[in-house]
């Protein structure tokens, strides 16, 4: 016995396909648009830099040289808000201390800030302190050197962020210096000494902020987590740990962010640092008493003490990030307007407002445009976070930079950073491993290989990606920036 096809069911199965369909066209189009939205947003920031420089800088002789700069700062302005800023974000997203937008708008209201309020410090250099000026005596040479080393860095960090690799934005526009000052002026130009604490950085940097935050992450396990009053523990230690964060973060904003503001030694930045400590500790005792008032003695209840301090420390990460490496998008900016104008490549070069602001708005818009990929990158693809782990992170960078600083060692922002949660995930790791080795061998039988590879906590592809664009980043954009200023000088 058959049975007639119902016309209403057909009806309904053809009006299911269709549906499918539309719906899978507009998958398409929303993940086309993103895309091309902020690649359009993008331009148009660039191109309205490059008519703002032509309109700012008149009809004067050079005018074309200062507008193509100004529209490669933009450029690279860009590019360090997608790659770097998501180092200073990424542990409290990855925390979920703060939403992905939070995050976003948080950072790009205190890079601007940091750029505009004390931005600019360290221009000299850039411009000279990799190639002696006086090995360049030809303004034309220094001029098409410069944009090459521009062109050359922004490139790399386009590629890199592409390929989701954070890496030091200084070390990229310091290859690109270095590279088109060796064909410019030969190899006795490069200043060696200064490479080599770059080349140094990549060790130091990483190590001391993963050493650092390791050892914040096992005192807050030895003294908090793990006790039995975890509640009471909280009280006594976690003020003492925001205070630490406030004094370091005074110390280092101050003898590093706010240099244009106000000058004082690093001694100076210390003592102000401990007075903030001292007066910080005091507020905040009574203040995490009343927050830790009904908490369930748990670990989990312990992360709600730590979501606002490290709400605080990204965002006056941010505010230094933005003081100190706006100069690397408007330091070869300022030197090529400086050598159009005055025919000169002095150490001193001023900076015009409408350079650093290029280079203010371009960090910002880099970030909000194309920052949240590097930000899940470094927040929840390397390894787990949590606030207190994340806080570690944080406070890590701050000492770490401080630390550095009192001891004359060069240190990248990026890569101390990145170390920190590599330190945070290799400690958890080397702690579990630890444990569970303890209770096996507790019951008579070893860990097996296949079960402590299964437990490892950080992702090994990660480690050795991030490292391996760490090690490139100057040799490659050396090479790049050299290429670009040999057509340059060749063409005009």
């Amino acid at each position: 016995m058959t049975f007639a096809p119902d016309p209403k069911q057909n009806r309904w199965k053809t009006l299911d396909k269709d549906l499918g369909r539309i719906e899978l066209l507009k998958q398409a189009t929303v993940a086309i648009g993103r895309p091309s939205v902020a690649i359009g947003i993008s331009l148009a920031f660039i191109l309205i830099c490059g008519l703002a420089a032509a309109i700012l800088t008149g009809h004067q002789s050079g005018t074309l040289i200062i507008v193509a700069a100004a529209v490669f700062g933009a450029y690279m302005a860009l590019n360090i808000g997608a790659n770097d800023v998501a180092n200073n974000m990424g542990p409290a997203v990855g925390a979920n201390a703060l939403t992905m937008g939070g995050a976003l708008i948080i950072a790009a209201i205190f890079e601007t800030l940091g750029s505009l309020i004390a931005g600019g410090d360290v221009v000299s250099t850039i411009s000279g302190g990799i190639v002696a000026p006086e090995a360049v005596a030809d303004p034309n040479t220094f001029i098409w050197a410069m944009m090459a080393a521009l062109i050359a860095s922004s490139l790399w960090l386009n590629l890199a962020t592409w390929l989701g690799a954070p890496v030091s934005t200084t070390h990229a526009i310091v290859g690109g210096v270095m590279g088109a000052g060796i064909v410019a002026a030969g190899f006795g130009a490069v200043n060696w000494a200064t490479m080599g604490q770059i080349v140094a950085s990549w060790v130091i940097s990483p190590v001391l902020g993963g050493v650092f935050a390791a050892l914040f992450l096992a005192f807050i396990k030895g003294f908090i987590n793990d006790v039995p009053d975890k509640i009471a523990a909280a009280r006594r230690w976690v003020p003492l740990l925001i205070a630490i964060m406030a004094g370091a973060f005074s110390a280092y904003l101050v003898a590093k962010g706010l240099k244009k503001l106000v000058d004082v030694s690093l001694n100076q930045a210390l003592v102000l640092g401990l007075v903030v400590a001292v007066a910080t500790y005091f507020i905040m005792r009574p203040v995490v008493r009343r927050q830790s008032e009904g908490l369930e003695n748990r670990k989990r209840s312990l992360k709600k003490l730590f979501g606002l301090p490290l709400i605080a420390s990204a965002a006056l990460l941010s505010f230094a990030h933005g003081a100190n490496d706006v100069a690397n998008a408007v330091g070869p900016l300022a030197a090529i307007v400086h050598a159009v104008q005055d025919m000169g490549t002095s150490e001193k070069v001023t900076i015009p407002l409408w350079v650093m602001m290029i280079g203010a708005f371009g960090i910002s818009f880099g970030l909000l445009l194309f920052g949240p990929k590097l930000i899940r990158m470094v927040g929840q693809e390397i390894t787990k976070l949590n606030p207190m782990r994340a806080y570690c992170v944080a406070l890590s960078a701050a000492i770490t930079v401080i630390v550095a600083s009192a001891l004359g060692l060069p240190v990248s922002s990026t890569h101390i950073a990145v170390g920190g949660v590599f330190g945070v995930g290799f400690y958890r790791e080397w702690h579990a491993d630890r444990q569970a080795r303890r209770l096996n061998l507790l019951k008579g039988k070893p860990v097996a290989e296949d079960e402590r590879v299964r437990r490892k906590l950080v992702r090994r592809a990660h480690v050795l990606g991030i490292g391996a664009a760490w090690v490139v980043t100057v040799p490659l954009t050396a090479l790049l920036s050299a290429a670009i200023f040999w057509v340059l000088n060749a063409v005009f």
